[in-house]
């Protein structure tokens, strides 16, 4: 991984970290391929990364409809606290920017910017229930924060999509060592364990987990 404060440009792109891996593109690739998504949510945007890959990929076959949300406003783990997020929000702006203008059909681009509880919710509210074919969850990394917007997303999602999490087994080393509040897994788990019936877990990277809904 690239350190954040080292420039890394991939076709004119600009991104200060090298989190999402050639190896997670090759399997949204196929997913994308499987799939053949037009409405996608992506829940944690950053520098737009991931964003850009889904325009590029998607908007080569198809019109596409995606839902970015980010806060921007940054948290108190590892590299992040000392980020600068006014400058990674304009990255994300011209990087999804420069993906929008090199994609080959039309882009609706949606960015809401907030708390991914409270624009999940208003997604709700605004009749989006079952709307997206893909859900992209890669946002706080607090055990709560992942379990809530697994919960509000799963009913955004329609039956027969995928929902992939990202940082599964990310876990930040503490003072008193690892503390299963401040990682994603057990409220992933949680949300997975819960909802057993209504979903099948895909076979992928264990940084990353697949799940596919079965049913409401």
């Amino acid at each position: 991984m690239a350190g954040c404060g080292e420039s890394i440009e991939m076709d004119a792109y600009e991104f200060t970290n090298a989190w999402f891996k050639e190896e997670h593109k090759a399997l949204w690739a196929q997913l994308f391929g499987m799939l053949k998504p037009a409405r996608l949510l992506e829940i944690g945007s950053f520098e737009g990364a991931s964003a850009c890959f889904a325009i590029e990929a998607v908007g080569a076959q198809r019109p596409v409809e995606l839902h970015c949300i980010d806060s921007w406003q940054g948290s108190a783990e590892g590299p992040f606290a000392t980020i600068d997020m006014g400058a990674v929000e304009a990255r994300f702006h011209a990087n999804v920017a420069r993906a929008r203008a090199k994609a080959a059909h039309e882009v609706a681009l949606h960015v809401h910017k907030g708390r991914s509880d409270d624009e999940l919710a208003r997604l709700l509210l605004s009749g989006a229930r079952g709307r997206f074919d893909f859900v992209y969850v890669d946002a706080s990394h607090q055990a709560p924060d992942a379990l809530s917007d697994a919960v509000l997303a799963f009913k955004l999602l329609r039956p027969g999509a995928v929902m992939i999490f990202d940082d599964y087994l990310w876990a930040e080393e503490m003072p008193y060592g690892r503390d299963p509040l401040l990682c994603p897994k057990p409220g992933i788990d949680a949300f997975v364990n819960l909802h057993f019936r209504k979903l099948k877990v895909l076979s992928a990277p264990l940084e990353q987990l697949y799940v596919r809904k079965l049913t409401d």
